[in-house]
């Protein structure tokens, strides 16, 4: 086969034939562009609602849970037995506290650890904010401000004041905004933080975060270590919680086996028993993103290949004359195929252009997030994989578009052709 020949008469075909050409080569492009911008769209907002979720979840988490032991010293002397009746009245629970024995030494051996990114202790307590005779519940987290803003960027979500203010010295407080609206306070002015167990103290606001989540910053503030071990009326080693970035993500399950076997008395939990109806929620999505990407790519494939068929039949004269100046069936696919690989190219590149510069304008068009997330524009995910998967199809597609109906061309009789 020439196939130096071979292309020069699928470009002769595709040029003489301009408007059956362009309408092929515009599916194809219509097909791939559609595919860019959705899957760059769904897979951005999928993105950004998994960072929201990790940004401030530790990806390993120790604590020690309060629970309420159900153990009745008659019981412990004698054996079980069907016909025992144990009844006890007002059991009431142990006044044990949260907190991790050792917790600094704990801390200081985990971040020796190589898989271990960062660590950072926290002392969390539920607490009042009284805003005149009304109380507002919700929790204060100490937390050692260097480490905290080094493994999990919180100072990234200040939207006013910084939150190395509260290393300034005094009794100072951020708050999520949410929680500051509730009390009509800001930067500068003074709250009074009372316990369940009623101790107070008056904090001022050093600063104003928001995650975007109402639960946290409707609820949540951050003091020092030393200002919430102050009210809490504990010692310097008072540790409620130790979390964990691994530098793996990944890892995290098999971590936490590895700390439960190091450390007793406490509860190891990795992110995704945390966040288990979240990551249900984020399979359903990429679930649904694959759903209606497979369905776009498979509705433009028969469109293409229904163009491309057309275009064929159309040309059942010339595959007549060339077939009748000693042209074989394997030479009449093979020019078919150039002709379905060249639209399939040019469409599949023009496609990648189009659906980048939408996706593009997309991603400089204004979210109307108002004040729940922290997003100022449409999410758009630019992945190379997308981009390379379009084009692909599109070369794919047309080549399996253009070989079918040209093979069944290539043994069709050219004299019953002509003469039809």
């Amino acid at each position: 086969m020439n196939w130096k020949l071979s292309f020069k008469i699928a470009l002769t075909h595709l040029v003489t034939k301009k408007k059956q050409s362009m309408i092929a080569m515009l599916g194809v492009m219509f097909g791939i562009s559609m595919f860019i911008i959705m899957i760059s769209f769904m897979t951005g907002v999928n993105q950004f609602l998994e960072d929201i979720t990790m940004d401030n979840t530790p990806h390993v988490r120790i604590y020690k849970p309060i629970e309420i032991q159900d153990r009745k010293i008659i019981s412990e002397q004698r054996a079980p037995s069907e016909r025992d009746w144990y009844v006890v009245q007002h059991q009431k629970p142990k006044n044990d506290m949260p907190r991790i024995k050792n917790g600094l030494q704990v801390m200081a051996s985990i971040e020796d650890m190589p898989e271990v990114k960062g660590v950072a202790p926290l002392v969390a307590s539920q607490v009042f904010y009284n805003n005149g005779p009304v109380q507002i519940p919700g929790t204060i987290n100490g937390i050692d401000v260097r480490k905290q803003i080094a493994v999990f960027g919180l100072d990234t979500k200040m939207d006013f004041g910084k939150l190395e203010d509260l290393l300034k010295g005094g009794d100072m407080l951020v708050m999520g905004k949410g929680l500051a609206e509730k009390m009509g306070v800001s930067v500068g002015d003074r709250v009074s933080v009372t316990t369940p167990e009623g101790n107070n103290l008056t904090l001022k606001v050093a600063g104003i975060f928001s995650f975007g989540i109402a639960a946290m910053d409707e609820t949540r503030s951050y003091a020092t270590l030393a200002t919430v071990q102050k009210i809490l009326q504990k010692d310097p080693s008072y540790i409620t919680d130790i979390n964990i970035k691994m530098k793996d993500v990944n890892a995290a399950s098999v971590f936490r086996k590895k700390l439960e076997n190091q450390i007793p008395g406490v509860y190891v939990e990795d992110w995704e028993t945390a966040n288990a109806s979240i990551l249900a929620g984020d399979k359903i999505r990429n679930i649904l993103t694959a759903v209606v990407c497979i369905t776009l790519l498979t509705v433009a494939g028969f469109g293409i290949y229904n163009i491309m068929n057309m275009n064929i039949i159309n040309k059942m004269k010339d595959i007549a004359i060339l077939k009748a100046t000693g042209f074989q069936g394997g030479d009449i696919t093979g020019i078919f195929l150039l002709q379905s690989l060249m639209i399939g190219v040019a469409g599949g590149v023009l496609g990648l252009l189009i659906g980048f510069f939408f996706s593009y304008l997309l991603s400089k068009a204004p979210f109307p997030a108002a004040s729940f997330f922290r997003i100022s524009t449409f999410p758009v995910n630019f992945k190379l994989s997308h981009y390379v998967a379009g084009l692909s199809f599109g070369f794919l597609t047309t080549l399996f578009a253009g070989y079918f109906p040209s093979k069944k061309a290539s043994k069709i009789d050219p004299v019953q052709i002509i003469r039809g």
